[in-house]
């Protein structure tokens, strides 16, 4: 988009000059993705370092409140009370979870370096990419033409084309709508003054990207957090998450995204559970439009089937039966 915008406001540009221009768009690029990362790392960690910090200045209060409902339980219980057993038990189990705290710290700051590897050769690889895509494209236009018939070539480019479509609408919406919902989670929090708002908001936000399972997978670490803290809040939370997701799901998602896959709620549910447990969390995203794809190619070759037995009627029927606006 920022390469169009170029081009409109240069448009005599000769071809070195617009080879400059394609440069200018990608460092655009990558500047704005850069910052959108920056705000958001900032605005995550002073929250995460504040809850962290939170949680623990409350364990102590919490494992003595545990010891003395232990104590409390146990009174009326000679042969199980054994009191100093059991705070020793708890002694070694506390100085043994603190030494693999201390032994996982190292692992721990290799993995985060070896993020900031692959951050940066992300970038260093969508440069190339970017820079490189019209050349691609070209490239695989002249293998598939030159592999395939010209009937069949014309038929994966209009697949081709329909998956781009099918990924880039629903992926972009889903990422704007949960962008919102991050929002509106950010300023609900702040006015009922709850602790760490912008935190959680980012949390829920970001989980809202998968589809239907997403809001449960960031209420549930977020609403143990504000547990710790007052379960009162915790219990406001939940309502108001659900409120936040009604909302969603019946207003915001529909205005943003739409009918964009074109697949019933069943088989979103079903690409969600067969992509997520195939990969992951990955899969959970990317699991709606892979199938909505898969489900298009299987709908063309029943269609042509049926065209080829001259069953067209068949089609017109179930169209408007089940398809009809």
């Amino acid at each position: 988009k920022i390469e169009e915008k170029l081009f409109q406001t240069f448009p005599k540009a000769n071809r070195k000059a617009k080879r400059f221009i394609c440069f200018i768009a990608i460092v655009i690029s990558l500047c704005v993705a850069l910052a959108i990362v920056w705000m958001v790392i900032m605005l995550i960690i002073p929250q995460v370092w504040d809850s962290v910090m939170k949680i623990i200045d409350m364990v102590p209060q919490k494992i003595t409140i545990l010891n003395n409902w232990i104590e409390h339980m146990l009174e009326n219980q000679p042969e199980l009370q054994a009191e100093s057993h059991i705070n020793s038990l708890l002694n070694v189990d506390t100085i043994q979870k603190v030494q693999s705290i201390i032994n996982s710290l190292s692992v721990q700051v290799f993995g985060v370096l070896g993020v900031l590897k692959n951050i940066s050769l992300g970038f260093l690889i969508s440069a190339y990419l970017l820079g490189s895509r019209k050349l691609f494209g070209a490239q695989a236009g002249l293998i598939l033409h030159g592999v395939f018939p010209d009937k069949w070539a014309g038929i994966i480019e209009e697949e081709i084309r329909y998956t781009d479509k099918m990924f880039n609408g629903f992926l972009v919406g889903k990422i704007i709508d949960s962008a919102i919902i991050g929002l509106l989670c950010f300023a609900g929090l702040s006015f009922m003054g709850f602790e760490a708002p912008a935190f959680i908001g980012v949390i829920i936000g970001i989980t809202n990207i998968i589809p239907f399972f997403g809001p449960f997978i960031g209420a549930i670490p977020c609403g143990l957090l504000l547990l710790l803290e007052n379960p009162m809040h915790c219990l406001y939370f939940i309502i108001f998450i659900f409120v936040l997701q009604q909302l969603d799901g019946n207003v915001i998602g529909p205005k943003i995204l739409g009918n964009t896959t074109g697949v019933s709620s069943f088989w979103v549910l079903f690409s969600i559970l067969l992509f997520g447990g195939m990969w992951g969390v990955v899969g959970m995203v990317i699991g709606v439009p892979l199938f909505a794809v898969i489900y298009d190619i299987i709908r063309k070759l029943v269609y042509r089937g049926l065209r080829k037995h001259k069953r067209e009627s068949m089609i017109t029927d179930y169209e408007e039966k089940y398809h009809k606006s």
